[in-house]
């Protein structure tokens, strides 16, 4: 048997970078029984035109359905669209949860003033994300985002419009893919990309992914939120009170570090937001 990584699958056929080339392959009806399907970004072990096993996975997602991740550069739009905070922050959560490394792009910095760049560029930093600014209009950055890519899997992910495709194309004008126009009337992407595959790049593989239009934040307990926080990490444990939510206790050194300033507002204020969503969910489970 040999071994190798799913690179798409389509229509039912999964295609395998094989040391020995691409291979088409159909999964065992083994596994249709015991409910399991081969994601992209599976190692798996073919034999012939048939996949036989399926590697333990690391990690992966649901939506979109991609597996052994090593990093998700998450792309956004300083403008059109305009940058959705909560989406973005409910984004980074879903990749900390899973412990996978993340990356904050902030693409389209062509269209948009630099104060405004810069303000973004703070947020996410403040937070301890690495953050890359780039256009793929003028070429601006690519350079330190080819950087990133060259090392395991490495997801694109972000809303539609927010120039994923672009990115790449200019990244590597080989891989050719669709991007979306952008309406300026209402200011939102069309879908472009139909389904995951990965990309060879250098020694690593990227991947453009559908726009997420559902996060699995469902998982996370409204307890352990305060630990998806990066910046939170340094505060926890010194509040003056053990279990302390960071809502409205007094002595709290995460409110104190919001504010001081060490803390954003914005994130914190999502924090409290998530907070309460989540603690709603775990009350309707009971």
């Amino acid at each position: 048997m040999t071994k190798g990584v799913i690179l798409k699958g389509i229509g039912g056929f999964y295609y395998v970078k094989t040391a020995d080339g691409l291979v088409e392959c159909k999964p065992r009806g083994i596994f249709r029984k015991e409910g399991v399907t081969p994601m992209v970004g599976d190692w798996v072990e073919v034999d012939g035109v048939s996949i036989e096993k399926i590697l333990p996975r690391k990690n992966f997602l649901i939506r979109p359905p991609i597996a052994n991740i090593d990093c998700v550069v998450v792309v956004v739009a300083v403008t059109l669209p305009m940058p959705n905070l909560m989406m973005i922050d409910k984004l980074l959560i879903t990749i900390e949860n899973l412990e996978i490394d993340c990356v904050v792009c902030l693409n389209k910095t062509d269209l948009a003033d630099e104060q405004t760049v810069q303000a973004l560029k703070d947020l996410y930093t403040q937070a301890g994300y690495r953050v890359a600014c780039t256009s793929s209009l003028k070429d601006d950055g690519i350079g330190g985002l080819k950087d990133i890519l060259h090392q395991g899997i490495t997801v694109f992910a972000g809303a539609s419009g927010v120039g994923k495709s672009s990115l790449l194309n200019a990244v590597n004008i080989g891989f050719k893919l669709i991007a979306g126009e952008m309406s300026i009337k209402n200011a939102r992407g069309r879908h472009t990309t139909r389904h995951v595959e990965l990309l060879p790049f250098g020694e690593g593989y990227v991947a453009d992914t559908p726009g997420f239009t559902s996060l699995d934040l469902m998982k996370v307990k409204h307890e352990d939120l305060q630990y998806l926080f990066r910046e939170f990490t340094p505060f926890i444990g010194k509040c003056r009170f053990r279990g302390c939510s960071h809502l409205a206790e007094p002595s709290c050194a995460v409110i104190a570090a919001v504010e001081d300033g060490t803390i954003s507002q914005s994130r914190y204020d999502n924090y409290k937001q998530l907070f309460a969503e989540l603690k709603e969910v775990k009350s309707w489970e009971k």
